[in-house]
């Protein structure tokens, strides 16, 4: 089956160092609140360490700047290629909700081109919470070495507003996943590890982005 090229390989590294470094930023993150001595997490075998402070710290703050490396990466990287494709524009909200109509078959499927409105909007809302993450997780860090004294009230705000986003993430990740298992994108599921995707599928769920690729061979 013909395939087309969706994916190059720097972009599938950064998006899996994203993934990775997101869950290990989850899971060390909820880690020092704490949760795993008390919900017992730590009686599963291999994850005894997981209720050590300094542990989870430390893997909080490796896996946070890969994290934030990547994302600086994926954005330099896109801005300087002019590749805008994901970014949202005028009229994405109601193109998404017609998807997601088409989806249940109450109206006609857009006609999408590399990335879907819906697509877009995710994508705004998923960078939007990262971002806020790590510009809360670095002044909370940066407060940490002792560089800086903000007001008690002030701090507190920020280290509320890194926790209520993280969970918001957490549940952002999960319907990103999820979505992803539907019949309909499981087709996209290879395209995240070979970066192609089938040929009938792009022709029929992104037209406008497969004929672009067919001028560009």
């Amino acid at each position: 089956m013909q395939k087309v090229h969706r994916h190059p390989g720097i972009v599938r590294l950064s998006h899996w160092l994203v993934a990775c470094s997101g869950i290990l930023l989850l899971f060390s993150g909820f880690g020092q609140m704490p949760m795993y001595k008390r919900y017992n997490i730590i009686k599963i075998p291999g994850l005894s360490w997981s209720g050590d402070f300094e542990i989870t710290l430390l893997i909080h703050y490796l896996a946070a700047v890969v994290f934030t490396a990547a994302i600086a990466f994926h954005l330099v990287y896109h801005f300087r290629r002019k590749e805008f494709g994901i970014v949202p524009r005028k009229g994405d909200l109601r193109e998404s909700v017609q998807g997601f109509l088409a989806m249940a078959g109450l109206a006609s499927e857009p006609q999408h081109e590399k990335f879907q409105a819906k697509q877009r909007v995710i994508y705004a809302i998923i960078g939007s919470a990262s971002l806020l993450l790590v510009i809360t997780g670095l002044v909370k860090s940066y407060k940490n070495l002792g560089a800086i004294v903000l007001d008690p009230m002030l701090l507190q705000l920020i280290a509320f507003t890194h926790t209520i986003v993280g969970v918001l993430f957490m549940m952002l990740f999960i319907a990103h996943v999820a979505a992803l298992l539907l019949k309909s994108h499981r087709p996209l599921i290879p395209s995240m590890f070979s970066g192609k995707v089938d040929s009938d599928y792009a022709r029929q769920h992104h037209p406008n982005w497969h004929i672009d690729e067919k001028h560009k061979r």
